[in-house]
């Protein structure tokens, strides 16, 4: 065995063994990838002092000089850049939010019910209070009459004709949640095109609801022309930012072609208390679409996530409200 061990230390060595190479191509192939992001992918300069390079807008694979050798490499790499492009958004469209886009209530800081009617928004300061905090605020004053913000303290007891100063002075101040809101009343008033420029402004300024809102009327040509496209993309952005109901439809929407894609958005729903998505988990678990420790997991959590927007000021608001 003394004989044979010179060729089992040749055979086993990094240098000629199986995994040796493999591991060398891999260290080899990581290079090629870092030297790949330090050259123009066009013209191969490399990035020094007085020359900087950036990404492709779209992906991670490649950096460009200039845009005359991104213009000149479009054509090789599109095709890439697609696939690359639609992975990175998946890695994005498929995470787990924290919580759902309504957040908590900021008088007692507890995740705010998916319910629209269960909170409410203040014209003063466009802050969303929860039924419980609310409830509590009109009690104490009840004696008169005169029931503060219970966030910012101002008086509500102030005509409808101030509470649309107040909104609209929050809209010029670029309040999110203001031109929301002032969305909304276009919108029952029939003035689409009106509600549509005060939903836009609110989505670029990261209101999530009027993604799901903009993603409607696109959808119904409300406003503006139908388009398909940017129905989905406003309905993916509400989804990215915590819209049980608008990721519920994108798995709708995946349904019919491509389950997978369609289950783990239900999966996502239901994690946020979104019960509609919950039966839809159920209903894939049935048909052998969902594993028996998924879809106990999404049960747990689905349950957990309702549990934690209870108190008992909310219980006792929605008692007084159903007198």
């Amino acid at each position: 065995w003394r004989l044979l061990l010179p060729f089992f230390e040749f055979f086993c060595s990094d240098k000629h063994s199986w995994w040796g190479i493999r591991k060398i191509m891999s260290t080899e192939s990581n290079e090629a990838v870092d030297t790949m992001l330090l050259c123009c992918a066009a013209c191969g300069i490399v990035e020094v002092d007085d020359i900087k390079l950036r990404e492709c807008a779209d992906c991670d694979l490649v950096r460009y000089c200039s845009d005359e050798c991104q213009i000149e490499h479009k054509s090789q790499h599109e095709a890439a850049c697609k696939k690359r492009a639609a992975e990175l958004r998946d890695e994005i469209l498929f995470k787990q939010p924290d919580s759902s886009h309504l957040g908590d209530c900021p008088i007692c800081m507890i995740p705010l019910q998916l319910h629209l009617k269960k909170s409410a928004i203040m014209s003063c300061c466009s802050k969303v209070i929860c039924c419980g905090c609310s409830h509590g605020t009109i009690r104490g004053g009840k004696a008169s009459l005169d029931f503060p913000c219970p966030f910012c303290r101002k008086s509500t007891r102030i005509i409808d004709e101030d509470v649309m100063k107040q909104r609209l002075k929050r809209v010029g101040a670029n309040d999110p949640v203001a031109m929301y809101q002032e969305g909304t009343f276009q919108f029952e008033d029939g003035n689409y095109e009106r509600s549509f420029e005060h939903f836009i402004k609110a989505a670029e300024l990261g209101h999530v609801e009027a993604h799901n809102l903009l993603s409607r009327m696109y959808n119904n040509g409300q406003g503006v022309e139908k388009d398909r496209g940017k129905e989905i993309y406003h309905m993916e952005e509400a989804a990215i930012g915590g819209h049980p109901k608008a990721r519920h439809n994108l798995g709708c929407i995946e349904e019919d072609g491509n389950e997978e894609r369609a289950v783990k958005h239900w999966i996502i729903a239901a994690n946020l208390g979104h019960e509609g998505s919950m039966q839809n988990v159920k209903e894939a678990y049935r048909g052998g679409l969902v594993s028996k420790e998924d879809f106990d997991s999404a049960l747990r959590v689905h349950q957990a996530a309702i549990d934690a927007t209870k108190s008992p000021q909310r219980d006792e608001a929605e008692a007084f409200a159903a007198r």
